[in-house]
């Protein structure tokens, strides 16, 4: 048990709120959270920043866990970069080919049901482990695992919190190398240079699952637009098509000062490859609006939402010959 301020922790004590607010990002994506954090310092000891998270969990909003979550990959898929959820998820590293599998459809399953990614702390566990515990988890009412998120999200912030006390301390060794007189404004100068470099481009991906297969949409084309103000012109900034994970992962970064997004999905054309079993169903259907017979009720959805400089935006598309709905994931 710590039992006094460690050089990392002072650094992180001393930092500005902006600064301390950038390295708590990096450790959860709840902005409640990170302000409460950063508030409620200094710390005396590292068991104190650790309690203080956990009391920022348990006060956290079903908005706050929605939040945090986007800032989580699905388990065995981290983002290109995402060094910290690559090394909790190691236990995936290994895996085999059917158990990824496995667990791409358990997760796939997991986010209809729930609507958001299946959240563990996955440091220390192996692959079948966290496929056990995602089996175990869909049984679960939306409330109960509201709650297992909760708790799960408390034990990954203690882990990264308790990691970002000790590169904070390195970084204050590297300071002191760099200059002997080790000044209190050379101490920020480094915070700050080390918030910068956290600090990432806003950014948006997106994937497609067909509810009615259970199954990614491969090959829907989407057009991304951005603008920079609520009643600004739109401008297209980007195109691509889903892959066979029915995943878009190589749109571009945003550029600075946009605040609003829009995905335009090309649905229609893969609709109507599907479209077979549903002209069936509609011919039972006698007093079913023809437009049902077409195989593309939904020829195109469109969707508009609000970014936040830095952050990166996950939009899943649920899909269905008759439906459609959208939800922030990460």
């Amino acid at each position: 048990m710590s039992s006094s301020p460690t050089p990392g922790l002072t650094r992180f004590n001393t930092a500005d709120d902006s600064e301390a607010r950038a390295v708590l990002r990096e450790v959860c994506a709840s902005q409640a959270w990170g302000s409460r954090i950063a508030g409620r310092r200094p710390y005396a000891t590292t068991d104190a920043l650790l309690a203080a998270s956990d009391a920022a969990t348990a006060e956290l909003t079903a908005e706050d866990l929605a939040q945090a979550m986007a800032g989580h990959p699905p388990i065995g898929r981290p983002e290109p970069g995402d060094a910290a959820s690559a090394r909790e998820q190691s236990g995936m590293a290994g895996a085999s080919e059917e158990l990824r599998a496995e667990m791409l459809a358990l997760n796939l399953a997991y986010q209809e049901r729930f609507g958001h990614v299946f959240l563990i702390c996955a440091t220390g566990l192996t692959g079948e482990q966290m496929r056990d515990a995602v089996r175990h988890r869909l049984g679960n009412s939306p409330e109960r695992e509201r709650e297992t998120v909760r708790t799960e999200l408390g034990k990954i912030n203690r882990i990264r919190l308790a990691r970002l006390v000790a590169d904070m301390a390195d970084m204050t060794d590297t300071a002191r190398t760099a200059d002997p007189a080790d000044s209190p404004d050379t101490a920020k100068d480094a915070t700050r240079d080390t918030a910068k470099d956290t600090a990432k481009e806003t950014s948006v991906s997106t994937h497609i699952l067909d509810t009615s297969a259970g199954r990614p949409a491969e090959g829907v084309a989407l057009t991304l637009s951005v603008r920079s103000a609520p009643d600004g012109p739109w401008s297209a900034h980007g195109a691509s098509k889903t892959d066979a994970d029915g995943r878009c992962k190589d749109l571009p970064a945003l550029p600075e000062g946009t605040t609003h997004v829009r995905l335009e999905f090309a649905t229609g054309a893969y609709l109507a490859h599907q479209a077979a079993p549903a002209d069936q169903q509609a011919a039972e259907q006698q007093d079913a609006p023809r437009a049902r017979d077409s195989g593309a009720f939904f020829p195109e959805v469109a969707v508009t939402f609000a970014v936040n400089p830095g952050e990166h935006h996950h939009v899943p598309l649920l899909l269905n010959p008759f439906g459609y709905s959208v939800y922030r994931g990460s």
